[in-house]
């Protein structure tokens, strides 16, 4: 929020509309997308290949969105990451835990950081690489503190194994949708 605050001030070029506009999309969250197929139309895709691993994954439908977007499913704990209808990689996270859970919604990335200091209740944790802000403080980044990617263990954001937040960050661009469900 404090980013969209000082974006407002620093561009003239923003109208009072599209300030608020910006405001009510970091603040809401949102559903699903409506032309996602049903839950009773599931496809197993066999195997996906990424450069350290081989993971396989059951999803609820094949996406109809064309372009780039993540989807975030926090009852597995993984990212896929989707171009045109098609899986481009996969991999395990760590997302929030019970006390601090990750927002559920449609977003898209706002900003994006090399490295940033992110401050919370009872915690600071110097250059965390790979950041990509989401939804107000909410972001997806690279995790140097811990290696239990596949529990919900953060504060909220969505933790990733840093060489897999270096490849997501090169993928992605501000604008991207994010999908958490």
């Amino acid at each position: 929020m404090g980013n969209l605050i000082r974006l407002m001030r620093s561009s003239r070029s923003l109208g009072f509309w599209a300030a608020i506009a910006l405001i009510l999309v970091t603040m809401f969250p949102w559903s699903a997308p409506a032309n996602a197929a049903p839950r009773s139309q599931r496809q197993r895709i066999s195997s996906v290949s990424s450069r350290h691993h081989r993971a396989r994954l059951r999803v609820k439908h094949r996406p109809a969105h064309r372009g780039r977007w993540i989807e975030v499913n926090l009852s597995r704990q993984r990212l896929i990451a989707w171009e045109n209808g098609r899986v481009v990689y996969s991999t395990a996270i760590s997302s929030g835990k019970r006390g601090t859970p990750t927002r559920r919604g449609v977003f898209a990335i706002q900003s994006k950081y090399r490295a940033k200091t992110m401050r919370g209740r009872g915690y600071v944790a110097p250059n965390v690489p790979y950041t990509m802000f989401y939804s107000g403080g909410y972001a997806i980044h690279g995790a140097y503190w811990h290696n239990r990617f596949g529990r919900p263990v953060s504060h909220g954001c969505v933790n990733l194994p840093v060489g897999q937040a270096r490849r997501l960050y090169s993928w992605a661009g501000v604008g991207t949708r994010v999908v958490v469900r």
